[in-house]
């Protein structure tokens, strides 16, 4: 008689289902979505040996006392080989992370570390670096006169008061926190030597539970919801939660476009982008094919708040270059000749980088690609190329011994579910044509 492996005898959704309650106990979050990432991504710390990019967890708050600490110390306690810091510098980083058992980095107070733009780019860079595989750091040793390859692919959490740089964002899924309702909302209190070890349990649970699993995990090509970097982001909790089967496909998706929305919704622009949008603005409202590089200026300077204050044409000029823009040269116009920019030169850098903003009264508008109309059934993504992978109808989901799986995003959404923000910000593309 063939004895059943360890693994084979756990069920993923009732484990994460565990793990979500258990999160629930000690802090509140904004929203069911929020919770149900933190849950994936935690279980995702113990399958990092199967993942292209190791997805960041960026817990935020406005001001003190809303759990951010709190969060993290639950994500440390459950998480695969933990590596907790306040402060730390770029070479103990960089030194801490090994190819074979990459630790779980967790930064508290990020705040303190990353002050204002420009601080601790090092720190900055080897964190976005380890976002994915094959981006190793070199140093040369004086002492044996050679040039080492440093790893720096490692699952990073961070806690802090406000945003964290845009570009560790980018690579995160970062979950808002804030004060609970005085007289409504209560936890647990968190004691660590009384409760950590509990939490540690579920955490050797998750172990138990994928480890046997790496090359399932590592061959899975899930149906995603969202494109690009996020995909990168979202993928491995996406493939988590299908492995997982029963509620949590679907759970996986609607937080991954619930989130994603959110983050986009209160991300800092760039002053570049900020430029085009101005600049789409101005050529809209004069409703002209092209405008004297000195009016641009001034307009730009008018507009309240603005940036633009100190702008002066060289330095507009090099904020337009790295979209490819570049002044005409010499154009006539009623009041003589000047130089100046077209809009058509503009055209391909708002489709690119902005919204739709409505027909341009000016020439031809320019025309960004549209989303196919979205499915009648709510929750089903279909013909998702899936972050370029081969399109299928039906993506069989993985399934752990004994559960009920998933098949797409067909899976039934919990009764009461939230599902806000999904409509506005979900892209269902045809990846048939």
């Amino acid at each position: 008689m063939t004895r059943k492996s360890k693994a084979s005898t756990i069920d993923g959704a009732v484990l994460l289902d565990r793990l979500r309650d258990t999160i629930r106990t000690y802090v509140i979050l904004q929203n069911t979505e929020a919770l149900d990432a933190v849950t994936l991504w935690i279980a995702a710390t113990h399958a990092i040996a199967a993942w292209a990019c190791a997805p960041r967890l960026v817990i935020r708050a406005p001001e003190k006392r809303c759990g951010k600490s709190r969060l993290l110390d639950l994500a440390e306690a459950a998480s695969a080989n933990p590596l907790m810091t306040v402060n730390t510098s770029p070479a103990a980083v960089i030194r801490s992370v090994s190819a074979e058992h990459p630790p779980t980095l967790l930064i508290d107070e990020y705040d303190t570390i990353f002050t204002k733009q420009g601080d601790n780019e090092d720190l900055r860079g080897l964190i976005n670096a380890g976002f994915q595989r094959n981006r190793p750091a070199r140093r040369y040793n004086a002492n044996s006169s050679q040039v080492e390859c440093l790893e720096t692919f490692a699952m990073v959490g961070m806690a802090g008061i406000g945003p964290a740089p845009d570009t560790i964002e980018d690579r995160a899924v970062v979950i808002h926190m804030r004060r609970r309702a005085k007289g409504r909302e209560k936890v647990a209190p968190w004691r660590i030597m009384r409760d950590r070890p509990l939490v540690q349990a579920l955490g050797r649970e998750l172990r138990d539970w994928l480890t046997p699993h790496l090359d399932a995990l590592r061959d899975a090509t899930p149906v995603m919801p969202v494109e690009d970097r996020d995909a990168d982001t979202w993928e491995p909790l996406i493939i988590i939660a299908d492995f997982a089967g029963g509620d949590w496909p679907i759970r996986a998706r609607t937080a991954a476009v619930t989130l994603t929305g959110a983050r986009e919704e209160t991300a800092a622009t760039s002053d570049r982008i900020r430029l085009l949008a101005d600049c789409r603005t101005l050529f809209a409202t004069a409703g002209a094919e092209a405008l004297p590089t000195a009016h641009l200026i001034e307009q730009l300077k008018a507009i309240d708040e603005s940036p633009w204050h100190d702008l002066n044409p060289h330095k507009f000029g090099v904020l337009l270059r790295e979209f490819g823009i570049r002044s005409a040269g010499s154009i006539r116009f009623p009041t003589g000749q000047a130089k100046g920019y077209r809009r058509d030169d503009f055209v391909d850098a708002w489709d690119r980088y902005l919204e739709p903003d409505g027909p341009d009264p000016a020439g031809e508008a320019s025309q960004p690609s549209q989303p196919s109309p979205p499915s009648s059934q709510a929750g089903r993504l279909e013909n998702w190329d899936g972050y370029n992978r081969p399109t299928k109808t039906t993506v069989p989901g993985l399934t752990s011994t004994g559960t009920v799986g998933t098949v797409g995003t067909d899976t039934p959404r919990e009764p009461g579910h939230s599902s806000t923000g999904m409509r506005g910000h979900l892209r269902v593309i045809d990846g048939g044509a």
